[in-house]
Order: C-alpha cells, then sequence, then structure tokens
C-alpha cells in the first residue's frame, strides 16, 4: 500500500508556498498528489515549458512532478503531458522504478483501467525524467473533468521503487514485484507447461497465469474445453498473427501495454504515416485477440486507443469492428465522428469497403446514425 508523501497545490498558475513543505516517506512505495485550481490559468503556460510540484521523497531519493499544460512537444500543443523527475541524480545511481497518474477527482475514474502506468524505468543522470507526452488531449480533459464548472482536478502520482544500484555496484532488491515475476516467467520458460504454434513461431506459456487472466484460457486449459481436446500441450493458433498473440501473452504477464512507440509514429512523413496505419491495423488485431480470450482490460484499452486515432479511412472498419466485439464507447466515437464530416469527407467513407459491410450486414446501425443526426438537427433548431 503507498504512503502518503505529500501534496502540491497549483494556484494562479503557479505552486503556493504554504504546499512546500518537504513530505517524506520511508516506504518504497508512495503518493504525491499534485492539485490544479484555476486550470485556466495554467494554460497560460507555453508549450514545452513546465509547472513543477514540491519536492517528496519516496524510497529514499527525491521526486517532483512535472506538468506542461500545453505538451512537452512543439507540434502537439493540444496535449498535456505528465513526467516524473528524479531530483538527487548526481550520486551516479541508477534508480528502478514504477510509476502511474491517475485522477482522484470522480469516482470512476479511481478505477485501474483509468490509469496511466508505466513499465519500470531506470533514472539517472542520464534520464532523470519519465513520463507521458501525451498523457490525455486537452479538449478530453476538460470535457472528462468538467473543467468548465470546477476548473480544478487532482492528479496523484504513484511512485514504486523497485529497486537501486547499491555502492559495491550490485543490485539489491528493496520490494517483490508480482508483475516483474511474471515477466521474469514470460522470458525465461521456467515451468512453462503449455505451447502455443501461431504461424512458424512458438511461445512457451504457463497454464496457471493464463488461466487466472482469462476465463477463455481457463476452460480451453482445465476445463470442459479441455476434456474435448486430444492434446493440449501443443496448441495450434492458425487465425492470428504471431505479433498479436506475443502482445497478448505479454499483456497478461505484465499488465503493461505493449511498447508500440506511438510517439514516433505519430510523425508527419510518408514513411511514418505507413507505420501509423500499420500500428492502427495492429490495435484492431489486438483488440479482436482480447475480445476472442476476453481479456477485457486488454481490450478497453485497445478500445481507448482507437477512439483517439480514427480518421476517415479507417472510421467505417472501425464501426464494423466495434459491432462485431460489442466495443459500445468505440461504436459511440466513430457515429460521432461521423456526424460532424463535410460532404466530401461523407462521400469519402460512404465508398469504402468498411462501409459496404456495414450496409449488407449491420443496416440497424445506419438507423443509428440517422436517429442521431436527426436528434443533433433537432438540438440546433431549438437553440
Amino acid at each position: 500500500m503507498s504512503s502518503f508523501a505529500g501534496v502540491s497545490v497549483l494556484d494562479d498558475g503557479m505552486l503556493c508556498p504554504s504546499t512546500m513543505t518537504f513530505v517524506s516517506t520511508s516506504s518504497d512505495c508512495g503518493y504525491h498528489l499534485l492539485v490544479v485550481k484555476g486550470y485556466a490559468r495554467t494554460k497560460e503556460t507555453p508549450n514545452g515549458q513546465s509547472i513543477l510540484s514540491h519536492d517528496f521523497g519516496v524510497g529514499g531519493y527525491r521526486w517532483s512532478i512535472k506538468y506542461y499544460p500545453n505538451g512537452i512537444i512543439s507540434d502537439r500543443a493540444d496535449v498535456v503531458s505528465l513526467y516524473v523527475h528524479r531530483l538527487d541524480d548526481d550520486d551516479g545511481k541508477h534508480v528502478e522504478a514504477k510509476f502511474s497518474f491517475s485522477f482522484v477527482d470522480e469516482v470512476e475514474w479511481q478505477n485501474p483501467v483509468y490509469i496511466r502506468g508505466m513499465k519500470t524505468c531506470s533514472f539517472s543522470s542520464d534520464a532523470s525524467s519519465w513520463g507521458f507526452y501525451k498523457f490525455m488531449k486537452i479538449d478530453a480533459l476538460e470535457r472528462l473533468m468538467n473543467l468548465d464548472k470546477d476548473d480544478c482536478f487532482t492528479i496523484r502520482c504513484d511512485i514504486m521503487v523497485c529497486n537501486a544500484e547499491n555502492d559495491a555496484g550490485g543490485t539489491q532488491v528493496l520490494l517483490p514485484d508480482i508483475h516483474r515475476n511474471l515477466n521474469n516467467l514470460l522470458h525465461n520458460k521456467v515451468g512453462a507447461d503449455v505451447t502455443f504454434e501461431v504461424g512458424s513461431d512458438i511461445f512457451s506459456a504457463h497454464r496457471c497465469v493464463l488461466a487466472a487472466q482469462s476465463k477463455v484460457f481457463m476452460a480451453q486449459l482445465f476445463g470442459p474445453m479441455k476434456e474435448g481436446s486430444a492434446s493440449l500441450d501443443v496448441i495450434q493458433i492458425k487465425d492470428m498473427e504471431a505479433t498479436t498473440f506475443k502482445a497478448l501473452l505479454s499483456f497478461i504477464y505484465t499488465d503493461s501495454f505493449p511498447d508500440m512507440k506511438e510517439d514516433e509514429m505519430s510523425q508527419a512523413t510518408e514513411e511514418e504515416a505507413v507505420k501509423y496505419e500499420m500500428w492502427r491495423q495492429w490495435l484492431q488485431n489486438l483488440l479482436v485477440a482480447a475480445d476472442r480470450y476476453d481479456v477485457q482490460r486488454l481490450k478497453y484499452i485497445c478500445e481507448k486507443e482507437l477512439c483517439k486515432n480514427m480518421c476517415v479511412s479507417s472510421v467505417a472498419s472501425m464501426l464494423v469492428l466495434a459491432e462485431q466485439h460489442h466495443c459500445h464507447r468505440l461504436k459511440e466515437a466513430c457515429l460521432k465522428f461521423i456526424q460532424v464530416q463535410s460532404p466530401s469527407c461523407l462521400q469519402t467513407i460512404i465508398a469504402s469497403k468498411g462501409w459496404q459491410h456495414i450496409i449488407a450486414t449491420y443496416p440497424s446501425v445506419l438507423n443509428e446514425l440517422i436517429a442521431k443526426v436527426i436528434a443533433s438537427n433537432q438540438q440546433l433548431v431549438l437553440k
């Protein structure tokens, strides 16, 4: 359980002096609260510049939060960036730590599904800050947190120091980490008792780990489905790409979303645009796999990422995907996206293969879209 490591209050666009008392916890797990009051004033901070929280201590080290109201990257001023910064990084040590950012204002946002976390990071003099350049889009933050009404929100930053270099240069484990242990199992295959053949690739895994994370794997490996199988020592999967299955296994073992370097795929060059489209298709494939094996947290994350990364050329196929796999959030996002498109963009959408598939297979979706357009027009007339 995390221990309290102080609070920082940002008011009128700057750190309040009354909260500048250093708070430290001897525990290796601690959390610091960043209260943003007068959010509108923080938006006056230029792109690339941060507002620092007060220093706080966790696991014997000093930390702070870097809050970039208008993003850290010059061409992405439409996002909020959040970073954890290690202050005492001049001691030559590499500190291994995990961290996460979450909202604490709304009850529903305290669900682990909404928490932005990261795999274990190595904080050193060469890399003293780690975080999310695109923690959340500004318009999404303002809409979801109802900032027009309250103009404030609170972010909780949890830090868990996993290990650090000792004076002799070795590594001292400070806190057991179940996900790190599972990650070790995934890579060293010790005790693996089931093998999957996916295309030409072979994956070894542990029945108990898979069954604990998936009801489908539970049924397949231990339940009624097992009784109808001649052998489960080697399971062949012929309708899934190896990279997708590997990502599914990685998530089951580590509870971390596979690193696809989204920041590198969002560049404007033609080559990177192709990579970005490949990344989006990979997300769709991973969502299908997550739904097939009932890994709901992974399915939700894929759905959330797809909602943020749709375009005219992909929205129809995403709508089909949402209908096939009961992704209500993605479906609503697609319908809203279509509603606001220009006539020329609508023509492009209607001419796509995905749209023809919707007409032939899911005519009810068209009825929903028409109903939403009518309702929206009626509201405009009433105004």
